[in-house]
């Protein structure tokens, strides 16, 4: 089957991951957006149309090795990627950019590999399936992998209301995900895992019976953010605030380096003036930014 002569364009969601102490397990997708171009062209591999960061070919390329390795599918394109996701900031950049190009190939091949097969192939290229069954699925989702393996199983996904507020609060300090798990350590004190079992079991169960206000007290994780979030100034407090300004929780976003609160929408400008004036405090401008939760997930829209 030869390819399409038309371009197609995906969209996918911004996501936080982690939420808390769900470390790789829980996503969610949020209301801001990248877009991935894919025009065919002749030749092999991926081009792209304009000037790119070393960091997007590389992802593009995993991405195409992913696909042709389940579809036996491989040709020449270009790609643009459009959008205002911001990068290396703990939004799930990257699966915009991994899930736009395998969406995009599959649409124009017409493989119909199906959202599931998706996030499966997302998640071997990420290494995790937190961002990419969000990204691709939309929604809050609470993501099942092989024990033994770390193959993705499946995901379990619910609708969040437009009624509740994500303020997310990103510093100008660029943190990449492989680069950011060299601080974790190799083992857990037994009862800090615990504490993050029930933080994390407690968080979902708000989510899934859409009774936000239990939200309320779910932050505090033992298994990332101790060894994170020290690295981002003004971090730990901006969380902090927000929480006293009226927010249910919050959690480092990803890796970092942007912090997150939720709350009601009413409360949200003063949840994001405190987080704000925390990252001030600390001698640091950052960009604040009050979004809802996207329950569609990725969209091929031409």
């Amino acid at each position: 089957m030869s390819m399409a002569p038309d371009s197609v364009v995906v969209r996918v969601p911004a996501s936080t991951s982690n939420c808390g102490s769900g470390f790789d397990t829980l996503g969610l997708a949020l209301k801001l957006y990248n877009q991935v171009t894919l025009t065919p062209a002749g030749g092999a591999g991926a081009v792209p149309e304009r000037p790119s960061d070393a960091r997007a070919q590389v992802m593009v390329d995993e991405a195409v090795s992913s696909f042709a390795g389940a579809t036996g599918r491989r040709g020449g394109f270009r790609y643009r990627i459009d959008g205002e996701v911001p990068p290396a900031r703990g939004l799930g950049s990257s699966v915009t950019v991994i899930a736009g190009v395998l969406a995009g190939l599959d649409s124009l091949y017409g493989t119909a590999i199906g959202r599931h097969r998706l996030v499966a192939l997302a998640s071997e290229v990420e290494g995790h399936p937190d961002n990419a069954s969000a990204g691709i699925l939309g929604g809050f989702c609470v993501s099942r992998t092989d024990p033994v393996s770390g193959a993705y199983i499946d995901t379990q996904r619910f609708s969040v209301s437009e009624d509740v507020a994500f303020v997310v609060v990103s510093p100008p300090v660029e943190l990449m995900t492989k680069e950011s798990r060299g601080a974790l350590p190799l083992s857990l004190p037994f009862f800090d895992a615990v504490k993050s079992i029930n933080s994390a079991a407690y968080l979902v169960a708000a989510f899934a019976s859409g009774d936000y206000r239990r939200l309320a007290s779910t932050a505090g994780d033992f298994i990332h953010e101790p060894y994170r979030l020290p690295r981002i100034p003004g971090g730990n407090d901006a969380i902090a605030d927000g929480i006293g300004a009226g927010a249910w929780t919050g959690w480092l976003s990803g890796s970092g380096s942007s912090v997150l609160c939720v709350c009601e929408k009413s409360m949200s400008k003063a949840v994001l003036s405190a987080m704000t004036a925390a990252f001030a405090a600390a001698s640091l401008t950052s960009e604040g930014r009050v979004l809802e939760a996207d329950n569609h997930g990725l969209t091929v829209i031409r």
